[in-house]
C-alpha cells in the first residue's frame, strides 16, 4: 500500500464557522461510529453523545501525536511515525527533563551463546516479525513509530479512564511459596507459569517465545504470553510490574491478531502505567518497531514454529529497564523514575501464560491459551517457552534453573518444564478451556 503523507495546515476558521464544523465533525463521528459497528464483530453499536466523543477526541489528541510520516499496514493499522522528542512517554510529570539515554550503558554479559546461534530446520523455529514491514516502508531515522489509536478503540473499552489499562489487579499474587498460595482476586484470570522464587534480587529475565492466533470467545476477554518483572508487596497497593509479550486482545485492537505489547504498573495497576505507548512512561528509541502492532508469520499445528525473543533488563549504571526484541533490536526502557520498588531490583520473574474467563453463557471460557493445545501435546502441537534465563546482580545470563510451574486449573490449562542442553530450561503450556473436564 502506498505510503500516507500528513502536513500541518493552519486554520483560518471564524467562531461561527469553527462552531458549524464542531457539529459537523460530531455528525460525521457518529455516522462513522454506526458503520464500522455494523461492520465488526467486536463492538456493539450504541448510541454516543456529543459530549462523550469530544472528550475522546481530547485524550486522542494527546496520545497521537503530530506525525512526520503515517504507514498504512496491511491489516489496517495506522502506523504514524513521530519524532522521538515528541512521544507520549515525555508527558510524564516525573520525565519533564528527561534525557533519551540513546544506548544502555552495559548488556548483560553472555548475550550470544543461547537462541541467537541456534541453527533452525524449516520446522525448528523462525523469527516472526510485524505485519507492517510488509509493503518496504519504514520510519526514517530520528521518529518512532506508533500505532494510532482511534475513537473505535476507545469505544470498546469500558470507560476512557479505563482505555489502555489492566484490570486492577496483581498478575497473580502469592501469599507464600511452598506451596503456592493464589490469591482468588475474583476477576477470572487464569495462568499457566513459571516462576521464581520470591526474594531473589534480580536484574531482568528472557525467554523466546513461539506465537500463536488463539481463539477469543469474547470480545472483553484476552489471550496473552509475556514475561513479568515484579517487586514490590504482592498483597498491597504498591507492587511494581514491567510486562511484555504478546496478545490477542479484540477489547483493545479490534481484531484477532496477536500483537507485540508491553505493560507497566508501579501501583498494583491500579492508577499508573498502561499498555504500550497508551499513556505517558515507556521511552522508544527503534523506528522499525510498532509496539502494539501485529506479529506476522505465526507458528502452525505439526509445521514451521515461529518465535520471538524478549530480554528485559536494569541498565547497571543509569537503572532503567530495558527491552530488547529478537537478535539484537533495541526497543527503548521504562526510565528509573516511573518506579518505587524496581528503581532498585526485582524480587520475581514470571513466564507463560494468561486468560480471562468471564464465564460467558454460565460456563467455562473457550477462550484458549498458547495454540489451545495441552502441555502434553509438545513441539509444533503446543505452545512453548525455551531459553528461560535471568539477569544477575553481576549482571550476567543464566539459565533459569530454579523455577517453580504453576496452572489453577489443569484441566482447562497446564503446564511442563524441561530441560535439555539446546533449550536449556523451557516449558509447553496452554489450552482450549472449556472441554467436558473443563467447565
Amino acid at each position: 500500500m502506498d505510503t500516507i503523507v500528513r502536513k500541518k495546515t493552519i486554520s483560518t476558521s471564524t467562531p461561527s464557522s469553527n462552531l458549524v464544523l464542531a457539529l459537523l465533525f460530531t455528525f460525521l463521528l457518529q455516522t462513522i461510529i454506526r458503520v464500522e459497528c455494523s461492520n465488526l464483530n467486536y463492538t456493539k453499536y450504541r448510541k454516543v453523545s456529543s459530549l462523550r466523543l469530544e472528550r475522546i477526541q481530547r485524550h486522542l489528541d494527546k496520545i497521537n501525536k503530530p506525525p512526520v510520516l503515517t504507514i498504512e499496514s496491511e491489516d489496517g493499522d495506522l502506523i504514524d511515525c513521530v519524532h522521538k522528542r515528541k512521544q507520549p512517554a515525555l508527558d510524564h510529570p516525573l520525565l519533564k527533563n528527561h534525557k533519551i539515554q540513546k544506548m544502555p550503558t552495559m548488556m548483560p554479559k553472555g548475550m550470544n551463546i543461547n537462541v541467537e546461534s541456534l541453527d533452525r530446520s524449516s520446522k525448528s523455529g523462525g523469527d516472526a516479525w510485524q505485519m507492517w514491514h510488509q509493503n518496504g516502508t519504514r520510519c526514517p531515522k530520528g521518529t518512532v513509530p506508533i500505532r494510532r489509536s482511534t475513537v473505535h478503540d476507545v469505544l470498546r473499552a469500558k470507560s476512557l479512564y479505563e482505555y489502555g489499562k489492566k484490570q486492577r489487579r496483581s498478575p497473580l499474587l502469592f501469599r507464600r511459596i511452598e506451596p503456592p498460595d493464589v490469591v482468588n482476586n475474583g476477576n477470572g484470570h487464569e495462568h499457566a507459569i513459571a516462576f521464581t522464587e520470591a526474594g531473589e534480587e534480580l536484574y531482568g529475565a528472557k525467554a523466546t517465545i513461539n506465537v500463536w492466533d488463539p481463539t477469543i470467545e469474547v470480545v472483553n476477554e484476552f489471550s496473552l504470553s509475556q514475561i513479568w518483572i515484579l517487586s514490590g508487596s504482592f498483597d498491597g497497593s504498591d507492587l511494581n510490574s514491567i510486562e511484555a509479550g504478546w496478545q490477542v486482545s479484540p477489547e483493545l485492537y479490534g481484531d484477532s491478531r496477536p500483537r507485540l505489547f508491553t505493560y507497566w504498573t508501579s501501583d498494583t495497576y491500579q492508577a499508573t502505567g498502561c499498555y504500550n505507548l497508551l499513556c505517558a512512561g515507556f521511552v522508544q528509541i527503534n523506528s522499525k518497531i510498532a509496539i502494539g502492532a501485529s506479529i506476522s508469520p505465526l507458528s502452525s499445528y505439526n509445521a514451521k514454529q515461529y518465535d520471538i525473543t524478549i530480554l528485559i533488563w536494569k541498565d547497571p549504571q543509569v537503572g532503567n529497564w530495558w527491552m530488547r526484541f529478537g537478535d539484537g533490536s533495541l526497543i527503548g526502557y521504562w526510565p528509573v523514575e516511573l518506579f518505587t520498588h524496581l528503581a532498585d531490583r526485582a524480587t520475581m520473574v514470571q513466564w507463560g501464560g494468561e486468560v480471562v474467563n468471564s464465564r460467558a453463557n454460565g460456563q467455562h471460557t473457550s477462550t484458549q491459551m498458547g495454540s489451545g493445545r495441552f502441555a502434553d501435546d509438545g513441539f509444533g502441537k503446543s505452545s512453548y517457552f525455551r531459553n528461560l534465563e535471568i539477569v544477575d546482580m553481576d549482571n550476567s545470563l543464566t539459565s533459569a534453573t530454579n523455577i517453580v510451574t504453576l496452572a489453577e486449573n489443569k484441566n482447562c490449562y497446564n503446564i511442563k518444564s524441561f530441560y535439555n542442553n539446546r533449550w536449556g530450561t523451557h516449558f509447553y503450556y496452554g489450552g482450549p478451556g472449556n472441554n467436558p473436564q473443563c467447565r
